[in-house]
């Protein structure tokens, strides 16, 4: 049997926890088709470990977007990631990014596309701190959501048999807990003043305030898409659209997100685009 033939079932836990009947069909299907180990890592270490003792078997991993970002930014840091080509059944709740590369995101057709498909070479983007973006980096980065509204006071079901003083501290906390917390400093969105340079060449300096940037890794070879939205006065200017192998965004503190990870503040970061950098196994194209 080819060593292509042998494969390495990687299960996140989080899938386990999430939807165990789909990681159970993707599991009969790919040891249906395939000689198959498979590992049932409890958290990030066990994960790492169970890729980098991979041996010659193809890695599967059957997760959401976050288990994907993980197997590749740890390929990367090795520097395996373009001898090691992947594949993914995506389970989860978060599979936009799945979507987006074109892996079904159902368990049968992803289990078989592993068995049937084909590896496909993607384009990748990797700053200057060694982190990798695999679908699209955003400038600024989504507000966090609020945080949960409070429910009942404790204590407040026996309010009405308590001494003043109790009743006067229990209404204290409820009209505190129920005003809106104070926004962080800073703007929560644009406009920015930020230094955009594309190949050496700046396309948007300080003096051009915008409200958001995106950088995408583009088709294999044709370098990453790059979108700067100015920020409108009167009608509404239009976006700048470019493309380019390399990317410095610098300026005041700002937030970026890449894939689902957001990460700063930093006040420069360099993204350079690296072809043909991965494999990821897709149905082929009949």
């Amino acid at each position: 049997m080819a060593a292509s033939d042998q494969l390495l079932v990687v299960i996140d836990p989080v899938a386990r926890r999430t939807d165990g009947e789909s990681v159970r069909i993707a599991k009969d299907v790919l040891s249906a088709g395939a000689a198959t180990k498979v590992c049932l890592p409890e958290g990030p270490e066990e994960f790492a470990r169970a890729l980098i003792r991979r041996g010659s078997r193809r890695p599967v991993v059957i997760g959401d977007d976050g288990a994907l970002l993980r197997a590749v930014a740890l390929l990367h840091r090795q520097r395996e990631l373009a001898g090691c080509g992947l594949a993914l059944v995506p389970v989860g709740g978060v599979l936009s990014l799945s979507r987006a590369l074109g892996v079904p995101t159902g368990a049968v057709a992803a289990a078989r596309a592993v068995l049937d498909g084909a590896e496909r070479r993607l384009d990748l983007l990797v700053d200057d701190s060694d982190g990798v973006v695999l679908g699209a980096l955003r400038i600024p980065s989504l507000p966090a959501r609020p945080a949960a509204a409070l429910g009942t006071v404790p204590g407040e079901a026996g309010e009405h048999g308590a001494h003043p003083w109790l009743r006067t501290c229990q209404s204290l906390v409820r009209t505190l807990a129920s005003r809106p917390a104070r926004p962080a400093a800073g703007p929560a969105h644009g406009p920015f003043r930020l230094r955009i340079e594309v190949d050496g060449v700046c396309v948007v300096d300080l003096d051009q305030p915008v409200e958001a940037v995106s950088v995408t890794p583009g088709a294999s070879g044709t370098g990453a898409e790059i979108e700067v939205r100015p920020v409108s006065v009167g009608a509404e200017a239009a976006p700048l659209r470019l493309t380019g192998h390399r990317v410095t965004v610098s300026g005041a503190d700002f937030r970026y997100r890449a894939d689902s990870v957001v990460s700063g503040p930093v006040r420069t970061r360099t993204w350079t685009v690296r072809e043909s950098a991965w494999g990821l196994t897709l149905p082929t194209v009949r």
